[in-house]
């Protein structure tokens, strides 16, 4: 039986997204298929603004409706800190612990040579700019870079590459620290589904590299 276009190309426009295989993705489809008109005009129009209304922060780079973002312009947070995540999804991990105050980097992914990402495909650099714009200034504010990388091949080679660049462009006397997630993040796994006490553990546990 022909499948109608409208349907067929909605199950491949599934398909494509992470974890989403034909079975799941024609579900989905058919399940959308049952809504009401206005329901699936305000799905559509949820993913026609999810780009257009949302900006990366000039700052930490992470998706934000404003620039800077709501933590970068919040006064309160503690500037000495700024912890280092791989996606987006990390930030409101951490943010939900409650037990950290300070500011993020959000490098949109991990160092992978087999995926052809090397440093300039996602946001090293930017980090850099930021720790050196800090020394720049008469009052250096950023005393500890927290690498909070996936524990993962490719995020312990990001980890390894950040501390290395680090040390060798800004690392003076003990004005800039850099440590680690401690011990109870589980080897292979992403931080964005860690629960909250275990993310908790690992930043107070957390080590210098």
């Amino acid at each position: 039986m022909k499948i109608p276009k409208p349907i067929s190309n909605l199950i491949e426009s599934f398909q494509k997204l992470p974890g989403i295989g034909p079975k799941t993705a024609q579900r989905l489809t058919y399940y959308l298929l049952h809504l009401p008109q206005t329901e699936l005009e305000y799905f559509a129009d949820s993913l026609s603004s999810l780009k257009k209304n949302t900006i990366i922060c000039s700052q930490c780079k992470n998706v934000s409706e404003e620039d800077p973002c709501p933590i970068c312009s919040d006064f309160k947070r503690d500037k000495s800190q700024i912890m280092v995540v791989e996606e987006p999804l990390e930030v409101l991990a951490f943010e939900k612990t409650g037990k950290y105050f300070g500011l993020y980097h959000v490098l949109h992914g991990s160092l992978n040579p087999l995926e052809n990402i090397g440093p300039d495909e996602i946001f090293i650099e930017d980090l850099f700019k930021r720790i050196s714009e800090d020394r720049l200034k008469n009052s250096v504010q950023i005393r500890e870079i927290i690498i909070a990388t996936n524990p993962t091949m490719e995020g312990d080679a990001t980890a390894m590459y950040l501390a290395k660049k680090i040390r060798e462009r800004f690392l003076n006397g003990d004005d800039l620290k850099i440590t680690r997630l401690g011990m109870g993040i589980p080897t292979g796994a992403d931080l964005e589904y860690a629960d909250e006490t275990t993310l908790r553990q690992a930043l107070e546990g957390r080590r210098e590299m």
